[in-house]
């Protein structure tokens, strides 16, 4: 058995992560915090093997939570910031976790852990490819409704609106708000599937139903029955669809 912390300041984070390690008995979720200042107590207080960890955090970085360890737990680096990744390779990390990861790149992050018999310059090398492989993009994804977070699988997603400082994903089983801006989502997302179309909207390509073309602009028929307008910035994602 392995004992195992996560640290992280995002709530659907830590769900996630805990989600993930259902598929392994043997790690077992001692604690989890959302700042560095308690971070820092609950591995003093319960040494694990294993350390979920965060780097921007309220109280003290990631990295100055290990500053202030006497004994170094092995450490997998969950994160939306990939200019720390070197650094997190000179604290001998297992790995390092890209927001948003897919399950299949967590499972690689477990093995690891498991294993841990690799060298350093070995461990470098193979954290290097796996942060920069294209197709790492999340499958399901977690999402404020009311007082608690919903799990939403992403091929649900029909399309996604921009709503101030927000995006408002309309799925098949209603319409949720996340706290991403709709760029900063455009950049999390498959763009084999979801294509930006207007500077207020993004469409699943597997829901769209019908292309209505206008002179300087398409009008495209959701599987709801909405109409999504792609301005002419983006009119070139659509041409290059149509055969």
């Amino acid at each position: 058995m392995k004992k195992v912390i996560i640290v992280d300041d995002e709530a659907p984070a830590r769900l996630l992560i805990r989600e993930y390690l259902a598929d392994y008995p043997d790690l077992v979720v001692l604690e989890e915090c959302n700042n560095g200042v308690d971070a820092v107590k609950a591995i003093r207080t319960f040494k694990p093997d294993l350390l979920f960890l965060d780097i921007q955090m309220p109280g003290l970085t990631g990295f100055e939570v290990l500053q202030r360890l006497d004994e170094m737990p092995q450490i997998i680096f969950s994160t939306a910031y990939d200019q720390y990744a070197l650094k997190a390779f000179e604290v001998h990390a297992l790995d390092y976790l890209l927001k948003p990861y897919t399950k299949a790149r967590f499972a690689q992050a477990i093995k690891r852990a498991v294993v841990a018999n690799t060298g350093y310059l070995g461990q470098l090398q193979e954290l290097a490819e796996a942060l920069h492989q294209p197709d790492q993009y999340p499958e399901k994804i977690f999402v404020q409704s009311k007082q608690k977070l919903v799990g939403i699988q992403l091929k649900a997603v029909i399309w996604i609106e921009a709503d101030g400082d927000y995006s408002r994903l309309i799925t098949t089983n209603g319409t949720y708000l996340s706290n991403y801006g709709i760029s900063s989502l455009e950049e999390k997302l498959n763009p084999k599937d979801f294509v930006r179309v207007h500077r207020s909207a993004i469409v699943n390509l597997n829901h769209v139903k019908e292309v209505y073309k206008h002179a300087s602009s398409y009008d495209l028929v959701m599987i709801n029955g909405e109409t999504v307008r792609v301005s002419r910035t983006y009119l070139e994602h659509i041409r290059k669809l149509t055969f």
